[in-house]
């Protein structure tokens, strides 16, 4: 019998956006892990923490809920969460953080290595569970920890005590970093990476625009690949430059009919939540399979922030869509659901993500009733293959499909 020829996969070619995007994620790792043989100190750092301070201050990070959805997509995600489980966490908590507790105590994972920290950097304008996470870590490996407090915010508008109070947590980390890393902050370096990360952010937030056009040029499950650079390095030039390629190739797709979207796009949709990453490439093949497009996701929009001083990129902080209240969070969806032509609303309820899933049923419907859209969800977990259904998920799509098709058959009619 003759030998079966393996097809070999084209090279990527290293001037497009989808290599220098994935350059600059490889490379964050592998910076930190040389920092940490040089003798410089690493921190591990929450994805709201403002990525601005230790960018300025040349300070080595690691993003601890990258490296598990890493882990989790290359299918380690229940080897380490079961980990942290035999030391007795629950099963109910976050599966990002049990996968980076098992890995603060194995400090190895084949699936993908990061350099160990030296200090943590955490926010709590994602969720809760996010202190209780990083102070575990602190006290496990011994090492301090550095807290920014956002509060919730109730109104439209961050208002000026607000800024005022989490600019003293910032100077106040800004000071504390300076002596345990031994770096001394600049305003010169801070006016540079501002300028880089907002640069990033308006490319990148001109790119996900790009979904305005019918057909779009991408396929939406694009954003939560390239989101990654977004959260850790946006504030580098080499991101700005790479960002402003993805947009000249969405623009290129959008001029010459093509798209990333391998398929016909019968069907638009808005995705609400974190991407399952042990079963991303089921979740994409189930909608794409049904020619249904995932266009937008609140998640790719809330890292591109634009601002053009100090006090403004606090404020841009304090607006993050799980640091807002229902209503606001609510109405930046409508926003991108009717500028991006959405015709159904596909919801990931993550079962650990709080005050999150909390209000989101309700959020759900609003948003459907706002822009007369079918809204389905499927509950799962974003590392933790136990605790999703692919049968669960694919029924649901299947239901949001029929009733989007007979909207459009009876448009037709």
């Amino acid at each position: 019998m003759a030998e079966e020829v393996k097809k070999q996969r084209t090279p990527p070619d290293p001037n497009s956006a989808k290599y220098k995007l994935g350059k600059i994620a490889a490379d964050a790792y592998k910076d930190a892990i040389a920092a940490k043989a040089r003798g410089e100190k690493v921190a591990w750092v929450s994805s709201n923490f403002p990525v601005e301070i230790p960018e300025t201050m040349g300070i080595a990070t690691v993003y601890p809920e990258n490296q598990a959805a890493g882990i989790a997509a290359r299918g380690a995600g229940t080897r380490m969460c079961e980990e942290a489980e035999a030391d007795g966490y629950s099963n109910d908590i976050c599966a990002y953080a049990r996968i980076s507790l098992a890995y603060a105590k194995l400090k190895s994972c084949p699936e993908q290595d990061v350099a160990m920290p030296d200090v943590l950097l955490c926010c709590n304008n994602i969720c809760n569970c996010m202190i209780k996470w990083y102070e575990n870590l602190a006290q496990d490996l011994n090492i301090p920890m550095i807290m920014l407090d956002i509060p919730f915010n109730p109104d439209d508008e961050v208002s000026d005590a607000q800024v005022a109070y989490v600019k003293g947590q910032f100077l106040d980390a800004i000071k504390r970093l300076e002596e345990i890393c031994g770096k001394k902050w600049s305003d010169e370096k801070f006016q540079q990476v501002m300028n880089n990360s907002c640069r990033t952010s308006r490319a990148w937030l001109a790119a996900t625009a790009m979904a305005r056009y019918t057909p779009s040029p991408f396929n939406g499950f694009d954003l939560l690949n390239h989101m990654a650079v977004m959260v850790t390095a946006r504030g580098k030039p080499e991101a700005a430059e790479a960002m402003e390629t993805l947009l000249k190739e969405y623009q290129e797709n959008h001029d010459t009919g093509k798209s990333t979207f391998r398929a016909e796009e019968k069907y638009r949709i808005m995705f609400e939540g974190i991407a399952c990453w042990p079963w991303l490439r089921a979740t994409s093949t189930g909608l794409k399979g049904r020619g249904i497009n995932m266009v937008t996701t609140i998640y790719a929009d809330a890292f591109g922030f634009d601002y053009d001083s100090f006090d403004n990129m606090i404020r841009a902080y304090c607006k993050v869509p799980n640091a807002i209240n229902l209503e606001t969070a609510r109405d930046k969806r409508v926003k991108l659901c009717k500028d991006n032509s959405v015709e159904g609303l596909l919801v990931h309820t993550n079962r650990s993500c709080k005050l999150w899933s909390g209000f989101m049923p309700e959020m759900s419907r609003q948003i459907g009733a706002a822009c007369d859209i079918p809204v389905v969800s499927f509950d799962g977990d974003q590392a933790d293959p136990r605790n999703f259904s692919e049968a669960q998920y694919d029924t649901r799509v299947q239901g949001l499909t029929e009733i989007m098709d007979s909207r459009k058959g009876g448009e037709r009619a």
